[in-house]
């Protein structure tokens, strides 16, 4: 343990998941992978044998976690549409219609700001650069800064929106149940 960490904190980011079992070992180097890789490399990432790895890719591709690419050699990468499923679930499940509704009021808000501030219907056709330079009051960094609060936003809203939509529908399948 180095010095600087705590015994009751996280473990540090180089060595995550150095305390779990091996599905999760796998199932957090899943997370942590952002191009198809082989069983065996995540294998070496998650520190067990290619032959353990390739059973759980094989149960998380039947769940949908990851997606598996058939060739030579095969390969597996995280499906983000299952996790995007997974946290709309979340949120139609924590939140009532009223808090979700609010929620992607209070977005739309901050999404119109955005556009008003930089006359652009998305971050996309926005220049930060050129917007710093334009600016008295803003600097690239603010710019860069904005663009990805407002593309976050955009995102939220969308699963918001869903999750809203998600539980609507349940509660009127509910009441006519």
């Amino acid at each position: 343990m180095s010095n600087t960490e705590s015994p009751d904190g996280p473990p540090s980011f180089e060595d995550a998941f150095r305390d779990d079992d091996v599905e999760q070992r796998i199932y957090g180097t899943i997370l942590q992978t952002r191009e198809p890789a082989t069983a065996s490399a995540i294998a070496e990432q998650a520190e067990c044998d290619p032959k353990t790895a390739r059973k759980y890719l094989g149960w998380f591709s039947d769940l949908g976690i990851v997606t598996r690419h058939d060739g030579h050699p095969t390969t597996y990468e995280r499906n983000d549409a299952y996790f995007q499923w997974r946290r709309i679930n979340q949120l139609a499940a924590e939140h009532t219609i009223d808090e979700l509704q609010e929620h992607v009021r209070n977005l739309t808000t901050r999404i119109t700001d955005y556009e008003d501030t930089y006359d652009a219907t998305t971050p996309a056709a926005v220049d930060a650069v050129d917007a710093a330079e334009t600016s008295d009051e803003r600097t690239i960094d603010d710019g860069y800064s904005d663009l990805a609060d407002w593309a976050t936003a955009r995102d939220e809203r969308k699963r918001y929106e869903r999750a809203r939509q998600q539980r609507a529908g349940a509660e009127t399948d509910q009441a006519s149940g």
